[in-house]
């Protein structure tokens, strides 16, 4: 038997980490056990809308524990009835079912399609999705991802998913036939590098998937809970899909997911669907607190006219150093760098005790807490105008 000889070693080594080790959040920010303070413009990739640790998650979860962790999936439990109905009340759809990852909500959502599929279109099966698409790291959600990188791994992957091109409605209409049974996709492609889907396209989408009797599914995994501005993306587009997906921000931090349905769309025979720790309360506790403040009309407002400041921050940023055009919408935004320089940034803005994130070699992207303050987007934004004329100046020599 070995034993790990640092304390890293007995975590699975499956992403490069830098050495410091966080030990408490609050809000905006992180500090590590040295007690360096770090402004977090990641939120452990839009996962907390409310910024780290806070009041109200944590006492709902303190006091649903001294209450009920689980009762088992196989009974109901009243926070998960109470989160449940709240989310048909504020959205267009009649059902929900509960998990703990966005990934593991999209691998719902698939199931859930073919299953509509084999009931009702003589056993379609393929989803179409798209080129640029990210939507887990199960099997068949890696399978249902447009991500390259992906294209060599774990063979032999889950058939059945074509690829269209975003934006592109003639790509999708080409790629239809018999075996067809949804249309699935993000609206903002995150870690494509947050390219959106227009609400015209989106909205071509879905006279297109209704004229030929397609299901419609919507990745909002990391648009919905207010992160563009209104509680879900698709109501940029004035759509009313099928089937949505929820997963990050609805937790505000704590493992938690949804797929959500119309009574049209859920076709679920029992035995289909499940999960051990799915719906649980303590969870649901969480989410039943985040969406309450989220949906408030003057907390959105809130996201879309600081969004417009960060937007309006980063297009000054561009223009002073040279850089290309800013995408996404609301608090999900990103920096077009026009050069692959994203790892050197993202490091030296840690070093200087920024978090941001390069999900492309040639772009930054930013998903800090939906209360992000004014003064704490200006000191990001200083860091990155020193950062940016740092590693400008190095390439410049080199």
């Amino acid at each position: 038997m070995t034993n790990a000889a640092h304390p890293f070693d007995a975590l699975m080594d499956i992403t490069a980490r830098p050495e410091v080790v966080f030990v408490r959040g609050a809000g905006s920010y992180l500090w590590d056990a040295n007690r360096n303070r770090y402004l977090d413009f990641v939120q452990g990739w839009a996962v907390n809308p409310l910024g780290h640790s806070p009041v109200i998650v944590a006492d709902a979860l303190a006091a649903q524990a001294r209450r009920l962790l689980t009762p088992s999936p196989a009974f109901y439990n009243e926070q998960s009835l109470k989160l449940a109905k709240a989310l048909v009340d504020n959205s267009c759809f009649d059902q929900v079912f509960f998990a703990n990852s966005g990934a593991e909500a999209n691998e719902g959502a698939i199931k859930l399609a073919r299953k509509f599929g084999a009931k009702y279109k003589n056993g379609a099966h393929e989803i179409i999705t798209f080129e640029g698409g990210f939507h887990g790291r199960t099997l068949a959600t890696m399978s249902a991802s447009g991500k390259r990188a992906f294209e060599p791994l774990f063979e032999p992957k889950v058939s059945g998913f074509r690829k269209a091109r975003l934006n592109d409605i003639v790509s999708v209409r080409q790629l239809i036939n018999s075996s067809t049974v949804a249309v699935m996709l993000e609206q903002i492609q995150g870690e494509a590098g947050v390219w959106p889907a227009s609400d015209a396209f989106l909205q071509e989408l879905r006279a297109l998937t209704q004229q030929r009797g397609l299901l419609l599914i919507v990745d909002e995994i990391q648009t919905g809970m207010g992160r563009t501005g209104k509680l879900f993306g698709y109501e940029h587009a004035g759509i009313e899909p099928d089937i949505m997906t929820l997963g990050k921000g609805i937790g505000g931090g704590v493992p938690l997911a949804a797929l959500l349905a119309t009574e049209h769309a859920s076709c679920f025979d029992h035995g289909d669907q499940g999960g051990t720790f799915n719906g649980n309360p303590l969870m649901c506790a969480a989410g039943l607190v985040v969406l309450d403040q989220i949906s408030q009309p003057d907390f959105l407002k809130s996201v879309v006219d600081t969004g417009l400041l960060l937007e309006r921050e980063l297009q000054r940023l561009s223009a002073r150093h040279g850089l290309g055009e800013i995408r996404g919408r609301g608090l999900l935004l990103a920096l077009d760098l026009k050069m692959p320089i994203g790892a050197a940034v993202v490091a030296e803005a840690f070093a200087a005790g920024v978090l941001v994130n390069s999900p492309q070699p040639d772009t930054l992207r930013f998903m800090p807490a939906l209360n992000v303050t004014r003064e704490e987007i200006s000191l990001m934004i200083d860091c990155l105008d020193t950062v940016l004329t740092k590693v400008g100046a190095a390439r410049r020599v080199a």
